[in-house]
C-alpha cells in the first residue's frame, strides 16, 4: 500500500507542477494561438493580392497556382514555427525543421521520376516553347496540345488517340513546333517527262500556284528540277502557307496537286507512267521490231537454202 500511495503521491505532484506551468505559459498559449490566427488570414490576402498581381504577367494557370501554393505553405510555417517560439518550445522547433529536412531528402530519392517531371514542367512553364493548340511532333508522336500541365503534355494525335507524355520525356529530346511561326512550307515533288520543254513546265507550275489555297503572297514560288528518274524528270514545287492546323497543310497540298495537274492537262504536259524497258537483243540498245525482222529474214534464208539442197 504504502508504495501505492507514494506513486500516486507523485502523479498528483507532477500533475501540480504541469497545472501551475499551463497557467503560467496560458499567455503565451493565447498569444500564440493569435499569431496562427493572423497567419492564416495574412497569408490567405496576400495570396489573394499577389494572384492578381502574378496574373497580369504570367497566363500560365498551373505555374501561378504553383507559385502561390509555395507562397501560401512558407508564410503558414513561418506562423507555425513562431508560435511554437512563442511557447517556449524551441528546441522542438529545432528538431522539426530536422525532420522535415530528412523526410525531403528521403522523398526526393523516392520520387525521383515525379520530381524531375514537375521541374521539367515548372521549366516548360516559364520558357513556353508551345502552347495549348500548338501541332507539334516529340518522340515519335504528332498532334495537337490539348492541355499543359506541371506533369505532362497531352497530346492529341492526327488519328484521334491522346498520348500523354511526361514532361522529362519533352524537356529532353527534340521538339519539332509547327505552329510557332505562323506560316509553314509545303514541298511538292512531281514528275514530267523526258519530252517536255521544262522551262514551260516551270512557268506553268508557277501560275498553277498562284491561287493556292491559304498562300503566303509575299513569298515567291520555287520550282526546282532536282533528279533524272527512271521514266521522268523531277522537281520539287515550294510555296508558302499561313499555318494555324495541320489540316490548313493538308487542304493546301491537295489543292496544289489538284491545279497542278488541270494546268498540265490544259498545256498537254505529260506525267508519265512508270516504264519498263524489255531488251531481247544480245547487244543492248537494238529495237526489238529490227531484231525480229532480223531473226524473220534469217529463217527463212535458212529454209530456202534447206529447200534446195533437196535432189
Amino acid at each position: 500500500m504504502k508504495d501505492i500511495n507514494d506513486a500516486l503521491e507523485l502523479l498528483l505532484s507532477k500533475l501540480e507542477a504541469w497545472g501551475k506551468h499551463a497557467v503560467l505559459l496560458l499567455p503565451n498559449i493565447l498569444v500564440a494561438l493569435l499569431v496562427l490566427v493572423l497567419t492564416f488570414f495574412l497569408a490567405r490576402v496576400i495570396r489573394n493580392s499577389l494572384g492578381k498581381i502574378i496574373g497580369r504577367f504570367s497566363h500560365s494557370t498551373a505555374l501561378n497556382n504553383l507559385a502561390l501554393t509555395i507562397i501560401y505553405i512558407i508564410m503558414l510555417s513561418i506562423g507555425f514555427f513562431m508560435a511554437l517560439n512563442v511557447v517556449g518550445l524551441d528546441k522542438l522547433v529545432v528538431s522539426l525543421l530536422a525532420g522535415v529536412g530528412i523526410i525531403g531528402l528521403a522523398l526526393g530519392f523516392a520520387f525521383q521520376d515525379i520530381a524531375a517531371n514537375f521541374i521539367a514542367g515548372i521549366i516548360i512553364a516559364i520558357r513556353k516553347p508551345f502552347r495549348v493548340g500548338d501541332f507539334i511532333e516529340t518522340n515519335d508522336y504528332t498532334g495537337t496540345i490539348e492541355r499543359i500541365t506541371l506533369r505532362t503534355i497531352d497530346i492529341r494525335q492526327v488519328t484521334g488517340e491522346m498520348v500523354w507524355l511526361p514532361n522529362k520525356m519533352v524537356f529532353e529530346n527534340p521538339v519539332t513546333n509547327f505552329s510557332v511561326r505562323g506560316t509553314r512550307r509545303v514541298d511538292l515533288e512531281v514528275g514530267v517527262s523526258y519530252g517536255e520543254d521544262l522551262e514551260r513546265v516551270q512557268q506553268v507550275v508557277i501560275e498553277a500556284l498562284q491561287e493556292v489555297k491559304n498562300r503566303v503572297k509575299g513569298k515567291e514560288i520555287q520550282v526546282m528540277y532536282d533528279a533524272f528518274g527512271d521514266s521522268s524528270i523531277n522537281f520539287k514545287a515550294r510555296f508558302w502557307i499561313h499555318y494555324k492546323k495541320q489540316l490548313d497543310y493538308i487542304a493546301a497540298k491537295s489543292d496544289a496537286i489538284i491545279k497542278i495537274k488541270k494546268a498540265f492537262d490544259e498545256n498537254e504536259i505529260l506525267i508519265p507512267f512508270p516504264i519498263r524497258t524489255l531488251d531481247f537483243a544480245i547487244k543492248g540498245g537494238d529495237k526489238l521490231s529490227e531484231e525480229l525482222k532480223a531473226a524473220m529474214s534469217a529463217s527463212v534464208k535458212n529454209g530456202q537454202q534447206l529447200g534446195g539442197s533437196n535432189p
